[in-house]
């Protein structure tokens, strides 16, 4: 962990969408849906798509105090996670706007699935 302040990130709802992953996409791009502005808007403020991942998970448990229950997978934690159609840490990044949940688990359960299309 470097030294200094952590970057706690989430939607600012109902003002911004409430989908983390336009959040994801804004913080590595600095760019809004349509590719604007032209670089980002100041662009040294770009995260990495690490950067980004850990300030929407182990930054944003630590920020509301449950650090220790919720923010990453490990042994003793309440096992929340999302399965994602594509893997946002290596797609370019204006797919990640396309990006869907498949699968929400709380607790280590299921709560909900995309039902795929019926042939």
């Amino acid at each position: 962990l470097k030294s200094g302040a952590r970057l706690a990130n989430g939607s600012d709802f109902p003002v911004e969408a409430v989908n983390p992953l336009w959040g994801f996409y804004a913080s590595i791009t600095r760019q809004d849906h349509a590719a604007r502005p032209a670089g980002g808007w100041f662009p040294d403020q770009r995260l990495s798509r690490q950067e980004a991942l850990r300030s929407f998970t182990l930054d944003a448990a630590y920020a509301a105090f449950e650090e220790r229950d919720k923010g990453s997978l490990e042994p003793g934690k309440l096992a929340d996670f999302i399965l994602l159609s594509g893997d946002i840490m290596a797609i370019p990044p204006a797919e990640v706007l396309q990006t869907e949940v498949l699968r929400t688990v709380v607790g280590g359960r299921t709560v909900w699935e995309k039902t795929p299309p019926q042939r």
